[in-house]
C-alpha cells in the first residue's frame, strides 16, 4: 500500500482527518499534501545552492539526501512526510549521538542537507571538508517561506530509493542501510495486517522520530489512513487527557513507557477508557508489566512486536514475557551455528531471516559487515531458538556467556526474576574469569535499602534457574544506563561493575 497514494486518496475524501498532531501544531491531511509542496521546494533550492554537492551514496541512484537532526517531533515528521512523494532520500539523525558519530555518517553516506540547530555539526563538517549545507529549523522555515513551492506530490517508482536509515549510534558508530520504496511497502503491508494502524484510527507515538519506532509508526500511519499523534518525549503528566481528548485508540510505545502507562491510567482510568491497543516494540516485555497495565486497562490489548531496522517486522507475542515470538506470513526463519550449519531443533544459534521488505545491504562507508546473503537470508546477529516454528529470543552475540563450558543466556537469567516483590530492573552480564572463562553477575538497579536482601534473591535463583544460570555475583547500582528508547545498555553495566562503580552485595 504506496504511502502517498493513499495520503492524496484520504486528502481528497477527508481533507480534514489529522494526519500529524503534536503539541506543536496540526497538520490535516489536506494540509499534510499542501505543505508537502513548500518543504520539497525548501529542499530543492536549498540543494540546488550548493556550488559543489556532496556525492550520495551510490545506491541511492544520484537521489540527493536530506537529514533531519532536530529535537521536534512534529516538524522532524512533517519534513520526513513531505519529502515522501518526492524524488528524494530522508533520513533522521539522533540529536544525541556523540558528535563523531553525526559527521561519520553525514560524510560516509553523502548526505548533502542537515536540518539541525546545531551549530558545532555544522563546524565539524566544514572542517572535514563536506560540502553540502546545515540549516537550523527557523532558517529552513524561512526558506519554505520564500521559495517556490514544488510540483504536487505523486506516487514514485518501487525500485526508487526511500529511507536512509541506521542500526545503531547510541553506544557503537552506526551502520547505514537504504529502505526502498517497495521494501517499505512489504514492510507496512505486513505490520498493517498485525498490529493494526487501520485508517482513522488516532495512534500515540511518543519520543524523537530518530528513534526506529516512533518513526516506523508516523509511515504506517500515513501509509493506512490514519492519525500520527507525536511527542518530542514521553510525558505522563496530562497523557490521560490527552488520550481522551484526542480520541487515541493505539499507542506505539517502547516497553519501558508500558510501567508509566499503567501507572499514570491507575491514578486517573477514565481518561484511558478508549485505549484499545498497545504495541510496543522489542522482544521482552515482563509478565509484571503486561500483567501491571491489564490490572488497571482490562480492556487494552498488547501486542510486543520483535524486528529489526535493516529486515522488517518478523513477528509477535500477545501474551507472557514476550520471550517466544510467533512469526508473521511470509517470514521464513531458521538457526545457524558458528560454521553457518544448520541447528537442530531447539538448539541456539544465530537467527536468519528472509523477508520480502529487508534491505539489500549496509553501505560500504559505514561498515564491512554483510547483512544479507546472495540466498537472500540476512542476519543482525541476534540469538535464539526455534520451538514448535515458534522463535525463542536470546538477544544479541553479546548476551551469552561461557561458563564453564555452558552457554547461558543472560537474558534469560534476567527474566527468572521478573515479578519478585521489590525488585524492579534487574541485568545480568558476564565477568572475566580465570578458570571459568566467564560467570554470571547480576546487577539490580535501586537506591541503598531499596532492593531485597541477597539471600532471598540467591533463593529465588536456585528455584527457578538450572545451577549454571545461577548468579555467582551481585551488585546494586543506583541507574542503569539505558538507551534513548529506555533500553538497558547491558556493556556499559558490565563496565560499570568492572571500573567498581557498583556496589558489591
Amino acid at each position: 500500500m504506496p504511502m502517498t497514494a493513499t495520503v492524496l486518496a484520504t486528502a481528497a475524501r477527508h481533507p480534514e482527518q489529522a494526519a500529524i498532531v503534536s503539541p506543536e501544531g496540526r497538520l490535516d491531511y489536506a494540509g499534510l499534501v499542501e505543505d508537502s509542496r513548500s518543504v520539497y521546494g525548501a529542499v530543492s533550492e536549498l540543494h540546488a545552492a550548493q556550488s559543489e554537492p556532496p556525492l550520495p551514496a551510490a545506491q541511492t541512484g544520484g537521489i540527493p539526501i536530506t537529514a533531519v537532526s532536530v529535537r521536534s517531533a512534529f516538524h522532524a515528521a512533517r519534513i520526513v512526510a513531505g519529502l515522501a512523494g518526492h524524488r528524494s532520500v530522508s533520513a533522521t539523525l539522533d540529536p544525541q549521538w556523540p558528535l563523531e558519530h553525526r559527521v561519520r555518517v553525514v560524510i560516509a553516506t553523502g548526505i548533502g542537507l542537515v536540518v539541525s540547530d546545531d551549530r558545532e555539526l555544522a563546524s565539524r563538517l566544514t572542517e572535514r571538508g563536506w560540502t553540502g549545507s546545515v540549516v537550523s529549523l527557523e532558517e529552513f522555515r524561512d526558506v519554505e517561506a520564500r521559495a517556490p513551492k514544488s510540483e504536487a506530490p505523486a506516487v514514485r517508482d518501487g525500485d526508487e530509493a526511500f529511507l536512509l536509515l541506521f542500526s545503531s549510534g547510541t553506544t557503537s558508530a552506526p551502520k547505514a542501510f537504504l529502505k526502498t520504496r517497495r521494501q517499505y511497502r512489504e514492510n507496512v503491508a505486513v505490520s498493517s495486517a498485525y498490529l493494526e494502524p487501520l485508517p482513522r484510527v488516532a495512534t500515540l507515538a511518543p519520543g524523537p522520530l530518530s528513534y526506529s519506532l516512533t518513526l516506523y509508526a508516523l509511515i504506517e500511519c500515513l501509509a493506512t489512513g490514519g492519525s500520527a499523534h507525536l511527542a518530542d518525549r514521553f510525558e505522563a503528566v496530562g497523557l490521560g487527557r490527552r488520550i481522551m481528548d484526542e480520541g487515541i485508540s493505539r499507542v506505539v510505545a517502547v516497553p519501558a513507557v508500558v510501567q508509566a502507562l499503567a501507572d499514570t491510567a491507575r491514578r486517573d482510568p477514565t481518561s484511558f477508557q478508549g485505549l484499545d491497543l498497545v504495541v510496543t516494540g522489542g522482544a521482552h516485555l515482563p509478565d509484571s508489566l503486561r500483567g501491571g497495565l491489564a490490572a488497571v486497562l482490562p480492556d487494552a490489548r498488547v501486542i510486543s512486536y520483535y524486528g529489526a531496522a535493516e529486515i522488517g517486522f518478523i513477528g509477535d507475542s500477545r501474551s507472557g514475557s514476550g520471550s517466544r515470538i510467533a512469526l508473521y506470513d511470509g517470514i521464513e526463519a531458521r538457526i545457524s551455528d558458528v560454521d553457518g550449519n544448520e541447528t537442530p531443533p531447539g538448539a541456539p544459534g544465530t537467527l536468519w531471516i528472509r523477508a520480502a521488505a529487508c534491505s539489500d545491504g549496509y553501505l560500504p562507508g559505514t561498515t564491512d559487515e554483510v547483512l544479507r546473503g546472495a540466498d537472500g537470508w540476512a542476519t543482525v546477529h541476534d540469538q535464539a531458538r526455534l520451538i514448535d516454528g515458534e522463535l525463542e529470543l536470546i538477544g544479541r552475540a553479546g548476551d551469552i556467556a561461557i561458563t564453564g563450558g555452558h552457554k547461558v543466556a543472560l537474558t534469560e537469567v534476567e527474566r527468572a526474576f521478573d515479578g519478585i516483590p521489590g525488585l524492579a530492573e534487574v541485568c545480568a552480564v558476564a565477568l572475566d574469569h580465570a578458570r571459568l572463562g566467564a560467570v554470571v553477575a547480576l546487577v539490580i538497579e535501586g537506591a541503598e535499602g531499596a532492593v531485597p536482601a541477597k539471600t532471598d534473591l540467591q533463593e529465588d535463583a536456585r528455584q527457578r534457574l538450572a545451577p549454571q544460570f545461577v548468579p555467582s555475583r551481585w551488585y546494586r547500582l543506583d541507574r542503569f544506563p539505558r538507551t534513548v528508547g529506555g533500553k538497558v545498555r547491558r556493556t556499559e553495566v558490565a563496565q560499570a561493575v568492572r571500573d567498581g562503580l557498583a556496589v558489591r552485595l
